[in-house]
């Protein structure tokens, strides 16, 4: 029987397609259907969806305007095809290459942590990582009702710091200071005058706070407190200590208090810069942890790597970087170290003592005796620096090729010093909610949006004033992820084997979301677009 007109299958038909790789083929594609082109890379895949189905619609589309509107977009060229029938207007997502960078994310190429980004820097609160006390800035005038009013009548002096636990001798600059007309300075805690050669020790860490102003203050010298406030803030980059003498005059304790216009801890004087996106960024040398750079892990070369098999003898090849035994330099020293403790290359790692491994791995003080290979009867003297220490020095000095090698005997593991939320410790201490950035990250798709939810009840005025707009860009793509079924995934999640690209569009009156996935599996490669009306 038949099939009526509506139940007909309709169909896209492409005759003689030659852009790029395709050589004059004819397709028939389904209409109303999801379809899946796939084929080996430099197949043609993108030639046929991109560059002759979808450019030949988004052409006609173009040639529908008028004229005079088509004067201002230009004209579009025809792709190299004989005919395309039963086309209808073409909606095409934005192809997206994977990425490879090793610090992409779900969070980041969502672009929900640029925005959680964004939300911390403006409306996180900051807390000392020394104390744990919350930071605050101060105006200058705050500052000068500060002292007045908490430390009148008693006797101060306004400091303003410039080294601050760093190495140098800092002779010019105590020559730059007396030139300013100061005569003092506070050198590691201690009031010193400034002398035509005054110096510190070069290899030592110094503090060094500038002597502005010794006062008593009272409400009627205000003028002259606000004068040397300004001053001191000038000279100390905008922070400031005073040095209260106690008023228990037998035992003159003194106090440190810091000040600052900027983010402070008045309790230990640690002082934060202004808070800015890039500070949370671990993509960013100003927000990344100094010590794995943003990766959250750390490449470390173990006794593991480098001798995975103990039963096997160091002649044997047990130390994999070096393999078996030949009659080179390395292994004459170990075979020295080895003879010194009276034992053999041909003896079982296992069986070797813990101390004498040591020192093959880690290298000793212990001066060697090495029998010369090109004079007879010579010995040389000499240290060892270890297997594991020289190849952790050609990780760092050595060429691409040979860190490429040294890479394999490396493994993974937790950064020491971030704990593998991958930012800098000052960035970790902005809060909002007493969560920091990294812990929202850890969070799928789904407690997200629960953190999400109610947020705005868990903030104060003036943060729920900053966020308000913020807050709406982070709901819309979290709800476009739950909708697409990825509420699973958390934000942290690394971003390697797939793509993920979302878009909105209107379309003759709908509102068409758009998310596609592509992978690659051997030889073959899918490119998969999927259309949510």
């Amino acid at each position: 029987m038949a099939k009526s007109e509506i139940e007909k299958e309709e169909f896209i038909e492409v005759y003689g397609a030659r852009e790029h790789n395709l050589k004059n083929i004819d397709i028939k594609i389904p209409r109303n259907k999801l379809v899946v082109i796939t084929g080996i890379s430099g197949s043609g895949k993108s030639s046929l969806a991109f560059d002759t189905i979808y450019a030949e619609g988004q052409r006609r589309y173009m040639e529908s305007f008028s004229a005079y509107a088509r004067s201002f977009m230009g004209n579009m060229e025809r792709p190299d095809v004989d005919k395309i029938d039963g086309l209808s207007p073409v909606i095409s997502i934005e192809q997206k290459t994977t990425s490879k960078n090793p610090r992409s994310t779900v969070g980041t190429v969502t672009e929900i942590y640029d925005f959680l980004r964004l939300l911390y820097a403006r409306a996180g609160v900051a807390y000392s990582h020394i104390t744990g006390n919350k930071m605050i800035k101060q105006s200058e005038d705050q500052i000068i009702d500060h002292i007045i009013n908490n430390f009148n009548s008693q006797k101060l002096t306004l400091l303003a710091p410039i080294v601050k636990g760093r190495k140098g001798h800092y002779r010019e600059d105590f020559q730059k200071i007396k030139k300013l007309g100061f005569t003092k300075a506070r050198v590691d805690g201690q009031i010193v005058e400034i002398e035509a050669k005054t110096e510190v020790d070069r290899y030592k860490i110094h503090d060094i706070e500038v002597v502005i102003d010794r006062i008593i203050p009272k409400e009627e010298d205000r003028f002259r407190i606000s004068q040397s406030v300004k001053t001191a803030m000038n000279m100390g980059k905008g922070v400031i200590m005073c040095l209260v003498e106690s008023k228990e005059s037998e035992n003159k304790k003194e106090e440190i208090h810091h000040f600052s216009k900027y983010l402070m801890d008045p309790e230990s004087g640690l002082s934060y810069d202004e808070p800015a996106p890039n500070m949370f960024s671990y993509n960013s040398p100003y927000g990344w942890c100094p010590t794995c750079e943003g990766l959250g892990v750390v490449q470390n070369i173990s006794e593991s790597t480098v001798i995975p098999d103990k039963s096997l003898s160091i002649s044997r090849g047990a130390i994999v970087p070096l393999g078996e035994y030949r009659d080179i330099w390395i292994f004459n020293v170990i075979e020295a170290i080895l003879k010194s403790k009276k034992l053999s290359v041909a003896t079982p790692v296992k069986d070797l003592p813990v101390d004498v491994v040591a020192s093959i791995l880690y290298g000793s003080e212990e001066i060697f005796k090495i029998k010369s290979k090109t004079h007879d009867g010579e010995t040389w003297n000499s240290k060892f620096e270890g297997i594991i220490n020289w190849l952790r020095r050609q990780m760092i000095e050595g060429s691409d090729k040979i860190q490429d090698w040294v890479r394999e005997f490396a493994k993974d593991e937790i950064c020491p010093d971030c704990h593998g939320d991958r930012l800098k410790i000052e960035s970790l201490h902005f809060k909002i909610d007493n969560c920091h950035i990294s812990k929202v990250s850890k969070l799928n798709i789904r407690q997200l949006q629960e953190w999400f939810s109610n947020i705005e009840t868990r903030l104060d005025e003036k943060q729920n004033i900053i966020a308000y707009e913020i807050l709406k860009e982070i709901r819309k793509r979290i709800t476009f992820l739950i909708d697409v079924g990825l509420d699973y995934l958390d934000l942290n999640r690394r971003f390697r084997l797939f793509g993920l690209k979302s878009s909105f569009t209107y379309a003759f009156g709908w509102r068409i979301a758009a998310y596609s996935i592509s992978y690659a599996s051997g030889n073959a490669a899918c490119r998969c677009f999927i259309y949510i009306g």
